[in-house]
């Protein structure tokens, strides 16, 4: 009987393949919200706002990035709650389609998405990290090797995903303490920069110009002679401007990622999802409302002041730096650039922690190297880690990983409708799986989130086919992988 009771314990304590079960609900919530908060809220709304013209139109955006992040997260519980396994979507998309689907998704996240992301957050964290210490720059060129040169930026980036893989390497307890510290670190400075926003930062001159002609109906009312999109030409500002805030709000997914890693999953996914995504949704339209606050929305992209120049032409496209400046000059500058190297660091450690678990998943299913499916002692897949460190650096090193990422966008939106579609598939497939959890407002709710997004992809096509077409190819490529080098990696395992 103690023999009996003595397995059953270790059996809660380790999955079969020798995860850790260590992951609490708050854990998870930190990986989620860490992981969705990088630089993309500090940045992006100037671009938003370039394409949408109006103070209404830009908000709309988030509330309508904000209603699909948390629509995606009540559609991905279903699926976690019914394969809370290591690998996430990865598994969704196996269990809905087949694994050339699911190997489509893993290729392109490897190849571009999740190092790609890992790459650029790296970046970020370097460029604020140069704000306190300059000699972090990207014009200080530390050797050049033909047309490439390696600046001190690059080196801080690379140093820094280095570091975050072998802080993951010695096992998920330590990567969950980085998680939760500067997860944490950072929810409170966020709640304490929208406070300070809102207390000390309001200016009269912001107000009146942003809130007066909030729609723009009145396009001299701006100050600039802008005319606000109307119709379908609304229409498509809205879709080229959720670019931006969608992915600033990605990464919601990621602690599927880790399902044999997590105490009680069934629940702990769904729950950790649909809180940090709605945190974080949150976070997002009062800081935007801080924006719209302090600084006016339209601006002149010729001035030298921050209020002239305004939320559209902020220097660098840097909206939370221009605030900070605006409430209390340099100081809160430098408090800004700290919250930012906080933010991506944090970001960053949420990224490799989760994404090495997927090319396990592909790995353990044969369809990647043999040793990328083993885990270390410390009950991590140590190889997964190294691998995706790796191409992360030279993604670094390549400078191309912007271009990816905007080449990818189409992608990325294409493997969440495909993965959502899949819970109407399961339920037609699979109708008597048990699901501790059902989607929340299904079937209209999924349907919604299907309709919107594609309708987003199809803008995308037609107005942006720089970026979506070699997205398409980028994911095409995997096909002749899959059939090519599939056959080889399984016949590694036999």
């Amino acid at each position: 009987m103690q023999k009996g009771i003595e397995t059953l314990k270790k059996e809660e304590e380790h999955t079969e393949q020798g995860f850790k079960r260590e992951l609490t609900l708050f854990d998870a919530i930190m990986i989620v919200t860490g992981g969705m908060i990088g630089s993309g809220i500090f940045i992006v709304t100037a671009d938003i706002s370039r394409t949408v013209v109006t103070p209404g139109n830009m908000l709309l955006v988030w509330v309508l990035s904000g209603f699909l992040t948390m629509v995606g997260a009540l559609s991905y519980g279903e699926l976690s709650s019914m394969f809370p396994k290591v690998g996430g979507q990865y598994v969704y998309l196996k269990e809905a389609y087949n694994k050339m689907v699911a190997f489509l998704y893993g290729w392109t996240l490897f190849l571009v998405i999740q190092t790609g992301i890992i790459a650029a957050v790296g970046v970020a964290f370097a460029r604020f990290t140069g704000v306190l210490i300059p000699w972090f720059s990207e014009s200080n060129v530390l050797f050049s090797v033909g047309s490439i040169n390696f600046t001190s930026v690059q080196l801080l980036a690379i140093v820094s995903i280095v570091y975050l893989t072998y802080i993951n390497s010695r096992g998920v307890k330590s990567g969950k303490l980085i998680q939760n510290i500067f997860g944490s670190t950072k929810l409170i400075a966020l709640f304490a920069l929208i406070l300070f926003g809102l207390l000390f930062g309001v200016n009269d001159t912001a107000v009146q110009a942003n809130f007066s002609d909030f729609w723009g109906s009145d396009a001299a009312a701006s100050g600039t002679g802008a005319i606000p999109p109307t119709g379908m030409a609304l229409i498509t500002a809205l879709g080229i401007a959720m670019v931006g805030a969608l992915f600033s709000s990605d990464s919601w997914n990621n602690i599927g990622f880790s399902g044999d890693e997590i105490v009680n999953p069934k629940r702990t996914i769904v729950l950790s999802m649909v809180i940090g995504a709605g945190i974080v949704t949150g976070i997002y339209l009062l800081i935007n409302l801080v924006y719209l606050l302090v600084l006016p929305l339209n601006g002149d992209p010729n001035a030298t002041s921050v209020m002239a120049q305004g939320i559209q032409h902020a220097s660098n496209d840097r909206v939370a730096t221009a605030v900070a400046e605006v409430i209390g000059g340099y100081p809160a500058t430098l408090g800004i650039a700290i919250l930012i190297m906080i933010s991506t660091f944090g970001c960053n450690n949420g990224a490799i922690l989760s994404g090495a678990r997927v090319f396990y998943a592909i790995a353990k299913d044969g369809l990647f190297f043999e040793k990328m499916g083993r885990l270390n002692k410390n009950g991590v897949p140590a190889a997964a880690l190294w691998l995706q460190c790796l191409w992360a650096c030279l993604l670094c090193l390549s400078g191309t990983y912007g271009d990816l990422l905007d080449y990818v966008i189409f992608a990325v939106m294409l493997f969440y409708i495909l993965t959502i579609i899949g819970v109407f598939v399961l339920r037609v497939k699979r109708p008597d799986l048990p699901r501790p959890y059902k989607a929340f407002g299904y079937p209209v709710l999924p349907a919604m989130y299907i309709i919107l997004a594609s309708a987003i992809c199809i803008i995308l096509l037609i107005y942006k086919p720089t970026f979506t077409w070699p997205g398409l190819i980028i994911v095409g490529l995997g096909i002749p992988v899959y059939y090519f080098f599939g056959s080889k990696f399984r016949q590694e395992q036999v």
